[in-house]
Formats: C-alpha cells, structure tokens, sequence
C-alpha cells in the first residue's frame, strides 16, 4: 500500500479516505414488463413496479429488517475474504460475494413465503402505516393469478407467494455498493 500526501490510500485500484461512508443499496434492475396485447400508453417496469410495491407494502424495508444481522455478516465475510484474496496478490470485488448471497435471501425471502410470515408487525411501527394497507399475502396470491400461465386468473390455479407473480421483480433485485 501507498500513501499519497493527500491523505488517501489506495489499494488495488480501490480509493479509501478517512471518514467515507460505504452505502449498500438495494434495488432492481430495471427491465420493461411485457405487454404485448394489452393497450396501455406507458410501458411498466421493474422499477416501477418495485416503486409501487415498496409504497403498499415496504418489502424490501421488511427484508432489511428481518436480515439485518445476516446481511452485516455477508458483508463482513465477503471483505475478509476480498481481503485474503488480496494478500495472495489476486483482485476481487471486496462485496461481490456479499452482495451476491444478500441478492440470494431476498429472492428466498419471497419464494418461501416469509415475506407473507414478516408480516405487519415491525414494518407497522416505522412506517407508520395502518396494516390494512399492506395485506400481505396479496389477494392475487390467495387467488393463484399467474401471468406465467396461458391463463393467468383461471379459478384452478395454485395459490402462489405474494410478489412473485411473473418473478421479474424478484429476480431483477439487486443489492451494491458505493
């Protein structure tokens, strides 16, 4: 490692200064939805659509609530690991494989359904929010609507977890760095 008179250190390529805040973001990648056959004049996307359900129903606010210890210790692991990967004189993502396993358990985190079991209780409390405005599981889950389906509102369908109904939304979260 050099230091520069600047007051900076830089390693690998990677620039640290005393006092810089390091923000994990969470978010999607944004991708339009089909909707080929529907007439609508603006295109959804996975954006959009995680704008609206984080509004109704704060999953992602849920997520980091339930995980926020396992995501710390992703965090802590995935450096200590860049960091041994470094002294051996290789060049890694120092969060990659951090990032990597939250992006992992927030998809688990909705196919098994433990966002329906997550529920109201601790969300409630910071958002402030009445529960009757985020009915979780959704009704369209209860109901089985699956637009992966031929016909996404047939009666027989299964019942489904809440927010995965085409899977674009939980497949297109993505958890950085910066």
């Amino acid at each position: 490692m050099d230091a520069p008179a600047s007051g900076r250190w830089r390693t690998g390529g990677a620039l640290f200064r005393p006092g810089k805040r390091l923000t994990l973001h969470l978010g999607v990648l944004e991708q339009p939805y089909d909707t080929a056959g529907k007439r609508s004049a603006k295109v959804m996307t996975t954006y959009d659509v995680a704008k609206i359900l984080e509004k109704n129903y704060g999953v992602m606010g849920m997520f980091v609530q339930q995980y926020e210890e396992p995501i710390a210790e992703y965090m802590t692991e995935s450096l200590q690991g860049a960091l041994e990967a470094f002294l051996m004189g290789q060049a890694v993502d120092p969060f990659g494989r951090g990032t990597q396993g939250i992006e992992r358990m927030f998809r688990e985190f909705i196919s098994t359904r433990e966002v329906e079991r997550a529920g109201f209780a601790p969300y409630t409390r910071i958002s402030g929010r009445r529960p009757s405005l985020m009915q979780i599981p959704t009704k369209a889950a209860l109901r089985g609507v699956n637009h992966r389906l031929a016909r996404p509102y047939a009666r027989g369908n299964p019942r489904r977890p809440s927010f995965r109904d085409t899977g674009m939304y939980m497949n297109s979260f993505r958890a950085w760095t910066d």
